[in-house]
Parts: structure tokens; sequence; C-alpha cells
């Protein structure tokens, strides 16, 4: 097993708590942590829940997610918890409007999705799948009652989100007050060592300490990292505003989108995305600052993404995919074909032929001037598309009509 100083070192490499203190207190607690667990010859139980409010994980996700299999990797017990039951509050830690109950169908469906894309990061053969509507829906009103008796109600209105909604007179509803019990009591009943979440969920982590406390155990460590920026350099990667690399797109769809990230943001996905070491990331960032050419490290970059999630033979299948449709500005050799039965309206194909996941982002492609048939920009959403065209979507896209 690797040193204790290493395994923090590593372990806390892109941790971010909004407050040094915190993160120099959590950092003391991971290495007493691990310093107790090598005396006692057991490892660290360590989990990250992940809500289903989508059926597909993207980049973000995999921040918390990587930080899990270095876990995995220096020989700790690793739970990956999917919100089965959470999901069905919703948690306002990430928003400023209360996030919509999810339907309990909807909810297992999505959950049906989640293990298996994890499972192109973490190891399966050594990892602990759970679902906390196993024992969150089991307590009694009783147990939620005494819970909440360890709580102020100041403590929840403190909350910037939820301030900023109450001077707004907008409603704040009591069930976002239960999320960060439920949450916390997976902490109780998984005797967690360590939690991971992002820096958002920093106050639900923390009421996790506070109940394992109130229930005889020793809190928790809770390590938190930043929301990961979408492929705009502006807002949180998120599918509904289309701006995500999601990690079961094709090999070339993550290669391209990685490819037109913004500069500013690339040192971030290295560190929060990758394997890399603090010393190679050292050695990036010096490279940006000397004013290296940042194509060379987008592709370094993007080669790593794929390589991840499929092999390094697909990786270099992408990359020669990317140089010659973007940068030669070459037509692919493996252009899709869709059988067209009558003129049909460019956005309606989009969606149809899997080029665009809705009508609506379709007509949002047109209007940015992403849509091209036969090399022409189009700008009508309702552009008649016949048979025999070439239509290009975004910088990777393409389909052929016949």
């Amino acid at each position: 097993m690797e040193t204790i100083d290493r395994q923090v070192t590593t372990l806390m490499q892109g941790a971010e708590f909004g407050d040094p203190q915190i993160k120099e207190q959590m950092t003391k607690e991971l290495r007493q942590r691990l310093t107790e667990a090598a005396k006692e010859n057991r490892p660290l139980r360590v989990y990250c829940g992940y809500d289903v409010t989508a059926p597909d994980l993207h980049l973000g996700h995999t921040i918390t997610i990587r930080k899990l299999r270095q876990f995995q990797d220096y020989g700790h017990d690793v739970t990956f918890l999917i919100g089965t039951f959470t999901t069905l509050i919703g948690d306002p830690s990430d928003r400023d409007e209360a996030r919509a109950m999810a339907l309990e169908e909807l909810v297992k469906k999505n959950a049906k999705t989640y293990s298996e894309q994890a499972f192109k990061i973490l190891d399966k053969a050594k990892i602990s799948v759970r679902y906390n509507y196993d024992w969150l829906s089991k307590l009694t009103f009783m147990d939620v009652i005494s819970m909440a008796s360890c709580f102020t109600v100041q403590q929840f209105m403190v909350r910037d989100r939820i301030r900023a909604r109450l001077d707004k007179n907008d409603p704040i509803w009591l069930r976002e007050f239960l999320y960060p019990l439920a949450q916390g009591y997976d902490a109780v009943h998984l005797k967690a060592d360590v939690q991971l979440g992002a820096t958002e969920q920093l106050f639900n982590l923390m009421a996790g300490r506070r109940l394992q406390e109130s229930f005889g155990q020793k809190p928790l460590v809770a390590l938190t990292f930043p929301v990961l920026v979408g492929t705009d350099g502006v807002n949180r990667m998120s599918k509904s505003r289309g701006n995500y690399i999601g990690i079961a797109e094709a090999p070339e769809q993550i290669y391209g989108k990685t490819m037109s990230i913004p500069d500013a943001i690339v040192v971030q996905y290295y560190e929060l995305l990758t394997n890399i070491s603090p010393e190679e990331l050292s050695e990036i960032k010096q490279q940006f600052e000397s004013g290296a050419n940042p194509m060379t490290l987008k592709k370094r970059l993007a080669k790593t993404l794929v390589t991840q999630f499929y092999s390094e033979m697909d990786a270099e299948e992408a990359e020669a995919h990317f140089e010659k449709t973007v940068q030669n500005k070459e037509l692919p050799d493996d252009i899709m074909e869709y059988v067209l039965d009558k003129v049909t309206p460019c956005s309606q194909l989009l969606a149809q032929a899997g080029l665009a996941s809705s009508r609506s982002e379709a007509v949002r492609l047109i209007k940015q001037g992403a849509v091209t048939i036969d090399g022409k920009k189009i700008s009508d959403a309702n552009e008649p598309v016949a048979k025999g065209v070439t239509i290009k979507a975004g910088k990777r896209r393409y389909l052929r009509t016949k």
C-alpha cells in the first residue's frame, strides 16, 4: 500500500471546501483516519451518493467516481450509493429553485444505468453498490423527529441558496430541510469513515457528521470537490444545457467535445478528470503560463478521457476522425445514412436520426448556425430536407439522406 503521505496528497488533490480552515481540518482528519486504519489493519469505509435525476452520467459525475477509484486502488472499502430515496425528496443544494420531486418509476429506471456506466471507471470486483431506499424507506416518523432534534432552523436558513430564495419571497418547501437528514442517515447506516461529494453539498456532509456523533459513531471525513464547468466554459455541466460530455457517448463525440472546451478550463479538467500526478499537473500549468500551444494539451486530454472510457485504439481513431473532419474539414468515411420516406423538416430529422437529443436541441443548434445542408448554413428549423443531401450538426455529427 502507498505511504499515508502519498495517499493524502493524491486523495486531497482537487478537493475544495470554500473555506481553507475546513480544508486543513479535513486533511488532518484524513491523515489521522488513515493512520488509525493502518494500525488496525483495516480499510477505510468510503462512499459517495448519486441521485438519479437523469439516465446518463457525464464527466461532472466522474470527479467523485474517479476519487472512489483511487480509494479502491489504495485497498479501501468503497460503496457506490445510488440515491433511490433521496432523489424522491430533491436536494436544493445546487439549485436556486426547489428541485421537482422525482417520479418513483423514473428513478428506478435511471438507477439501472448508473452502476453500469460507473463501472467504466470503478473496479466492479471491488465495489459495493447500494440503494438508500432500502433503509430510508423503513425509518419511522419518530426516527425523523429524533434526527431533526440535532439541528436548528437557523442552521438551514443561513445556507446561501435558501437565504436567496427567502429574500425573493420564493417558496421553500419543508421537505427540502429533510434532505440533509436523509443523506446524513446514509452515513450512519454505512458507518462511513469518508464521504465524497460536491463542494455545494458540504452542508449535507456535515449533517452526516453531526448525526454520526448523535448515534455514537466517529464523524466521517468529508471530502468535497468543485462542480465541473461545462463545455461552454461558463455554466455547470448539465445535459439540459447541452454543455455536457456523457461518458457513454461515442469516442469521437467525447474527443470532439473535449477539444471544444475553452482554454481557461483545460487545467481544471486535467486536475479533476484524470489520474495525472501532482508533479505532472504542475508541469502542465507551467506550460500554459509559458505560452504552450493549447491544442497540443487539449489533444492529450481528449485522448486520455477517451482511453479511460474505451481504449487507446479508440482514442487514436477518435483523434484521427477529429483531425480529418474538424482540422482538415474533410467528410468522414463513415457518414451515417438515413432513409427518408418524404421531405422532412430539418429539426425533426435531426431528432429522429439522433444528431440531436431532442427537437428542441435541434432548433437550438440551427439557431446557433451550427447546422449545414450540403455545406450551406441554415437558419430555419423547418427547412425541408430531401433525399441525397449531407447534413452536418455541430462540429462532429454528419448524416447523409437517401
